[in-house]
């Protein structure tokens, strides 16, 4: 649990782990604070030896977390934010995932977004909380972070595998899932709410520039074109409005450009996208291509997915959604 300024938050955090029967440690790392939250640690570590008080450099989250995780000891490592709350049961429900799929590295739960979230996080929370299953994490990887960071279980030894935490221009717990994901791990979700998202102005995630849209498409991308490369074949792009032209400029950035784009609005058939043709979607599938759906609309990628899987494409094995 790293933490930095988070006092206020900061005692309920540690009660609400300390109190599940599974949680071995609970190593909390001081980011540079200069409030009172070291001495809370302090004071809990005293009356409980099961608290690990650690100091960073001030580095970040990343730099905290790999820091936490050389004093960690489990072979189960959790994580844990400083204002949050984790639920009773949230630590042995993920284990005994972990425990009963073999092929998974992270174990999360359902979360709840408190105290008052803003419709956009609440259709979000609502997103990941609906995917459940190994494979529906896998097939939406590239959408967005399909789990919420602080509320996951992991095994050390996939960590230890993909080189742990490490600096990014993107956030740290999407790079992490995308570098579990291309070494063959999977995650998967717990279908119970366990945790509780603490939300408000000063979250990093909402001012860290690493956090931003265009970060998290351009570490979206890479993984997308990594994908793409090993696939060796030509693609299309499903969707000539902003999100599907913004994502094949990313792609680009990696060497890599679409056959064609595909779009279903006549005002933009016959027309060009980065220098791309337009296609209606019957024309674009007769060629047989690999497609890559990127369709900002709300509601749009499940129309989408169904139309092609009414086509008789599957994903990932014909087509996958990235936006």
């Amino acid at each position: 649990m790293p933490y930095r300024n988070a006092a206020p938050t900061l005692s309920e955090a540690i009660s609400s782990v300390l109190a599940d029967p599974d949680c071995g440690e609970l190593v909390a790392v001081d980011d540079g604070s200069d409030d009172d939250g070291g001495a809370l640690v302090a004071r809990a570590a005293r009356a409980d030896p099961r608290v690990v008080p650690v100091r960073a450099r001030g580095g970040g989250v990343a730099a905290a977390l790999a820091v936490g995780l050389e004093h960690a000891r489990g072979h189960l490592i959790g994580r844990m934010d400083a204002d949050d709350v984790s639920l009773p049961g949230r630590l042995g429900a993920a284990r005994r995932l972990l425990e009963s799929r073999p092929s998974l590295a992270v174990a999360a739960v359902q979360v709840e977004a408190f105290p008052d979230p803003k419709p956009g996080l609440v259709r979000y929370v609502a997103w990941q909380n609906a995917l459940v299953s190994e494979e529906e994490h896998a097939r939406d990887l590239l959408v967005e972070s399909p789990v919420c960071h602080p509320s996951v279980v992991m095994r050390r030894d996939a960590l230890a595998a993909v080189g742990g935490y490490l600096p990014s221009d993107g956030p740290e717990d999407y790079d992490l899932w995308l570098r579990l994901d291309a070494a063959g791990f999977g995650i998967a979700k717990v279908p119970e709410v366990l945790f509780r998202w603490r939300h408000h102005d000063r979250r990093v995630t909402f001012n860290d520039p690493r956090c931003s849209e265009a970060s998290i498409l351009r570490v979206r991308a890479r993984a997308l074109a990594a994908r793409l490369q090993r696939r060796g074949e030509p693609f299309v792009v499903w969707g000539a409005g902003q999100t599907g032209r913004r994502l094949a400029r990313e792609l680009e950035q990696e060497g890599l450009s679409p056959e064609a784009f595909l779009d279903i609005d006549p005002r933009k058939i016959g027309g060009v996208a980065r220098g791309r043709p337009i296609l209606a979607k019957a024309e674009a599938l007769r060629l047989g291509l690999y497609v890559v759906v990127a369709v900002g609309a709300r509601g749009a990628r499940d129309i989408v997915r169904a139309q092609l899987w009414e086509a008789g494409l599957s994903d990932p094995r014909d087509f996958v959604c990235a936006a």
